[in-house]
């Protein structure tokens, strides 16, 4: 058997090795066109097939309805950073961001080039360690829209709930936590993810908009900038990222096979509350940086006591197989990061490491 490692890679992340095997088995003769799928036009009937069949399967597992349009689009979520304030945010109004970590932070500096975006809410002063309350966001009504971020990659917080923002559209970046949950779609205006953590590999993103939004978007922006004329064509516009459509296909299909997000909610909880309990019974050893109430169940951080530990512990979890435990530059320490793809074996050997790892070094 092809050897696999324990992957924690915070994105690109781990895949469901089913799906890595059909990719494999269909490399170079896909669907017995003689040509691999990386080979086919995105103009051909094959393609248009894969295509079609991704959207249907990434609404089912959803329950999205047809009230929103699903695109495919290249530059990952940082181009839509822009993009959403580009059709959205029209000159003279004014859109609401909640910062809880880098990303959110990145996103309103970036929207902020390009039209009126101001800071609603922040846990900056404690270190990105919490998101907020529901009472403690006050939306703003005249806001054309509120933005923030479903899940902290870097610090390993997690909203527990979808924010009320009353009548103003609700845009979320969900790029490491959507297909990890049940999800209404209905609550949000736009929600954007790149496919990287549990969806399939780089090179795509997810846009799921409604369509009354759609029509307010800004108009006369460039065509591959716009989401009125990429929904226009069915996100065919320009050359889609036909292989990471592909896989995302693929992910969509396994994920139904399992049970739908319902049982992959499941299944991530668990593992989460392993790791969180390591942690939180090691009497101080491992020190998670997310407050109780706003861990994540997609990325667990923590430090070692003394911080010293740290380099030895990342280079004996290397050597056990472990990878990608490395916590974020901005932060250090370690990050765990438990996307769809990461199996509960690999989670259990972990644990046996870091109980070891404290017996020894503790």
């Amino acid at each position: 058997m092809t050897y696999r490692v324990h992957n924690f890679n915070p994105g690109p992340a781990a895949l469901p090795l089913p799906v890595l095997e059909q990719v494999q088995s269909e490399l170079l003769d896909f669907a017995g066109s003689g040509m691999s799928i990386l080979e086919v036009s995105h103009r051909s009937a094959l393609y248009e097939r894969v295509h079609h069949k991704t959207l249907a399967d990434l609404r089912t597992l959803l329950g999205c309805s047809e009230e929103y349009a699903i695109l495919f689009m290249g530059g990952g979520a940082q181009t839509q950073f822009a993009l959403v304030t580009m059709n959205l945010l029209p000159v003279g109004a004014y859109a609401d961001y909640l910062i809880t970590g880098y990303w959110s932070a990145t996103a309103l500096r970036d929207a902020g080039k390009l039209g009126d975006a101001r800071e609603l809410w922040s846990s900056a002063t404690t270190g990105y360690d919490r998101v907020p309350t529901p009472d403690e966001v006050q939306v703003d009504t005249d806001a054309v829209y509120l933005h923030y971020t479903s899940n902290n990659t870097v610090v390993g917080t997690q909203y527990p709930y979808v924010p009320n923002a009353g009548p103003v559209p609700l845009v979320c970046d969900m790029s490491s936590d959507l297909l990890s949950q049940p999800l209404d779609v209905s609550r949000f205006g736009l929600i954007y993810a790149g496919a990287q953590k549990n969806m399939g590999p780089a090179g795509v993103t997810v846009v799921i908009i409604r369509r009354d939004l759609l029509e307010r978007c800004r108009p006369g922006l460039p065509a591959a900038l716009s989401y009125i004329q990429v929904a226009a064509q069915n996100s065919l516009l320009n050359t889609p990222p036909v292989f990471a459509v592909y896989v995302v296909g693929l992910v969509a299909q396994y994920l139904l096979a399992q049970g739908g997000l319902p049982a992959i909610a499941a299944h991530n909880a668990e593992k989460a509350r392993l790791l969180y309990d390591i942690i939180d019974r090691s009497g101080g050893f491992y020190r998670g940086h997310a407050r109780p109430e706003s861990r994540s169940q997609m990325n667990v951080t923590f430090r070692l006591l003394p911080t010293e530990l740290e380099a030895r512990f990342l280079a004996a979890s290397v050597q056990a197989g472990m990878i990608g435990l490395q916590g974020h530059r901005s932060v250090g320490g370690m990050r765990v990061s438990l996307y769809n793809a990461v199996s509960l074996a690999s989670v259990q050997a972990l644990v046996a490491f870091m109980q070891d790892f404290q017996q020894r070094w503790g």
